[in-house]
């Protein structure tokens, strides 16, 4: 996942999507499992919201807390057809404030 966000940083949001299109169809075949990695201020209001964003897809979660408790970190794993899922995805959880994607 490191390498698919490398040399992304001056890029707007869709030449970032873009660039991330053409590694995730470069580094994966689709469709498969694909790990998605997020931080976010521990309430459950934000986790239900990215539990609403994996809805009609097949995934499991896997969360914890931070050692001070202010934070929440939630792994998924979620079965994808093809990289626009991957990316669509993403957008979706981009909306939800406070949350960051690894």
């Amino acid at each position: 996942m490191d390498q698919l966000f490398a040399d992304t940083s001056g890029l707007n949001q869709e030449e970032f999507y873009e660039s991330l299109k053409l590694k995730l169809d470069e580094n994966h075949n689709f469709p498969e499992d694909y790990l998605y990695k997020f931080i976010f201020p521990n309430d459950n209001l934000k986790l239900t919201e990215l539990y609403q964003v994996f809805d009609q897809i097949k995934y499991t979660i896997s969360t914890r807390e931070s050692k001070n408790g202010k934070y929440m970190s939630a792994t998924i794993l979620a079965f994808v057809m093809d990289s626009n899922q991957v990316i669509d995805l993403y957008k979706k959880v981009g909306k939800i404030e406070g949350v960051v994607m690894l």
